[in-house]
């Protein structure tokens, strides 16, 4: 660690150097925070700015894993708790995670897809109503700049979980923020001789001291519904290459004894690596005469394997990012004379977090053994294995327009039928029209790789999410466990094509299907925003409110709005449902409460239908009257984007 500060603060480049995580950085270099939360963290020495590197927006997957949410909600009350406290700097850790191109993604097992529920989503949109609350968090704290800037945080009490801190220059200059820290109950507090509501676990931000433009946890933007939707791009028919598994002795491969760690031997080169040995079985065995069958067991350090006797495959097993090391069993029908084992060890990307990563291991390091057999168990560890880096399909470039003429495809409609492992799959199609961002829906294959026009889509696998999935509440501290979608459904079952990538017609598709998957299924499709909702209430804090010296006086208050928005070359096709006053449930399922405007409808169809985007105000005048005195009311809005039609 000192080396490398010494050797980036030798370079002289006159740019100040951080370090993440790392507490004993030396001077000049600055330790800095990476996390959910960084209030807590200062850095190892007070003339240090406090730096938070990396705000985790969200979180990875890994396949077989559930999906990460993280409520926009807390990520803002998490930034509003580090600036409030005197943070100098914030960083969003992913702000666009993107895709895992290739065989880039490392972990092991973490999807090709980084998403991680960033404020702009794997293909580049923006993921509402995450991107706009953290737009307006900044606007709003950005409002109180010439107070934070001038001197470090008077904090006071307001309550057993409350808090204010107030900065104060001697300009005259006064920003406060409220906080509460209570995860079940909302607080009234005073401060400045005025009334303060704050909801659990949230912040409320007074630019002048006096007037709350933003509250974490009142989100006044957009909720914008997303859908991946079918394209008008048909596959042509489909072709097959089986990989061949008979030439495994080829000029390639190389013999040695014993067991060998499988990334010393690829280098990376290929996520496959072969495993072979052979092994002669007496005539006189028992299980040869109606015996029971031996049994093979092996124990590897990861990722996947897949087991061929004799040319077949007999057994799939696979590790999790937590265990990847696993132990496979399985019974094995051996013949009289030499039978072959063919062991296809599968990486799942390199390690690229955790303690002492580079000595973790990858591969089949044993024991591999049989039992059950007359002379009882068979240790074959030590014997001569034969070692084959990678596939033929790879060594053959099959995967490139160049390549694809080098062996005999089959067609479509024998392939289909039977659903083959380590088989090679092919077919061409025509870039869809319009630029909405365009993926693949693998749901129908089991796990592979996919490339278009020579290059890698990435690693797919349709593996099921195991977790708990159990609801979501914004309150409390945040960690992975915590916000879990998708139980039940495939980790990733869509795979981001990037239009870039694309031809106007004959788009070369390969796909290598390591268990048996159905082609045919595999289809292109385009992720658009199909429906939009907003729940605003009538006192939502307002960013134009936050000048007004006379406070109080309601006529001059700017009334909060709706805000309405489709996606480029959408607009709004029809109000779903509308409401001002007591409406229940959440965006996809609003329900009219007790108290209900009967204009609600006519009033919002009248600003949003055929626009692109619009703006509701929210107040009684608007409804043609109050709908339920002294009591407080929001307007509920969800609406159906649809192409504009020319």
């Amino acid at each position: 660690m000192t080396w490398a500060a010494n050797m980036a603060v030798g370079l002289g480049t006159g740019v100040p150097w951080v370090m993440c995580k790392e507490e004993d950085a030396p001077d000049p270099v600055i330790n800095t925070c990476n996390g959910f939360y960084c209030d807590a963290f200062s850095p190892n020495k007070p003339y240090k700015p406090t730096i938070w590197t990396e705000a985790w927006s969200g979180w990875f997957n890994e396949f077989g894993g559930p999906l990460h949410q993280r409520p926009v909600q807390d990520l803002a009350f998490a930034v509003a708790r580090f600036i409030q406290k005197g943070g100098s700097f914030v960083n969003y850790y992913m702000y666009h995670g993107g895709t895992n191109f290739g065989r880039t993604a490392g972990g092991p097992f973490i999807t090709t897809s980084y998403d991680y529920d960033a404020p702009i989503d794997e293909y580049g949109l923006v993921r509402q109503p995450k991107y706009g609350h953290l737009k307006e968090l900044h606007r709003s704290i950005k409002l109180c700049e010439r107070a934070l800037v001038s001197a470090d945080p008077i904090v006071s009490s307001l309550g057993s979980f409350q808090q204010a801190h107030v900065y104060s220059s001697e300009a005259g200059d006064c920003a406060a923020f409220l906080s509460n820290y209570d995860t079940k109950s909302s607080a009234r507090v005073t401060f400045n001789n005025m009334h303060y509501n704050l909801p659990p676990w949230s912040i409320s931000i007074l630019p002048d001291c006096r007037n709350v433009v933003f509250n974490t946890a009142k989100v006044g933007v957009q909720t914008a519904h997303m859908e991946m939707l079918p394209t008008n791009a048909e596959m042509l028919s489909w072709e097959s290459y089986d990989e061949d598994i008979s030439s495994l002795d080829d000029s390639s491969t190389f013999t040695t004894f014993g067991l060998l760690e499988q990334i010393n031997v690829t280098r990376d080169a290929s996520d496959y690596l072969w495993y072979i040995t052979r092994i002669d079985i007496g005539s006189s065995e028992s299980f040869l005469r109606g015996g029971e069958l031996p049994t093979l067991i092996l124990q590897t350090t990861g990722h996947a394997v897949h087991v061929f006797i004799n040319g077949q495959l007999t057994g799939s097993a696979f590790g999790t990012r937590e265990y990847r090391r696993f132990t496979h069993t399985e019974k094995v029908n051996l013949h009289a004379g030499t039978n072959t084992i063919a062991l296809l060890s599968v990486a799942v990307g390199l390690p690229n977090v955790g303690g002492h990563f580079e000595t973790w291991n990858t591969g089949i390091l044993g024991p591999v053994a049989l039992h059950g057999l007359d002379q009882g168990k068979w240790d074959l560890s030590w014997q001569r294995w034969t070692y084959k880096v990678g596939l033929k399909g790879e060594a053959m470039n099959l995967v490139s327009p160049n390549g694809i003429s080098s062996v005999d495809w089959i067609q479509g409609s024998l392939a289909a039928q039977r659903q083959q492992p380590l088989t090679w799959h092919k077919t061409y199609f025509n870039a869809p029209e319009g630029d909405e961002p365009l993926a693949l829906d693998m749901e129908g294959m089991g796990k592979g790789q996919v490339w278009i026009n020579g290059q890698s889509i990435g690693r797919y696998w349709t593996a099921y999410a195991n977790g708990n999935c159990q609801g979501c509440s914004y309150s409390g501290t945040y960690r992975p466990p915590k916000c879990q979608l998708g139980c039940g459904q495939p980790t990733q079952r869509w795979y981001h094509v990037p239009r870039s990538w694309l031809k106007p017609t004959q788009n070369l598709l390969v796909v290598f299907e390591e268990l048996g998957g159905d082609p045919s299924r595999i289809s292109l499709v385009q992720r658009s925003m199909t429906s939009v909702c907003a729940d605003v209430f009538e006192y939502h804090p307002n960013i134009k409110n936050w000048h007004i010296e006379s406070y109080g006086k309601t006529e001059e208050l700017h009334r909060p709005k709706v805000h309405l928005r489709c996606g480029p070359g959408h607009s709004i096709s029809s109000i779903k449902f509308a409401s001002y006053g007591t409406p229940l449930g959440t965006c996809g399922s609003f329900q009219q409460g007790p108290c209900h405007a009967p204009d609600s409808y006519a009033i919002v169809e009248k600003r949003c239908i055929g626009r692109q985007r619009c703006a509701v105000t929210i107040s009684n005048t608007n409804f043609a009257q109050d709908p339920c005195p002294n009591v407080l009311k929001r307007l509920t809005v969800e609406a159906v984007c649809a192409p504009i039609t020319s």
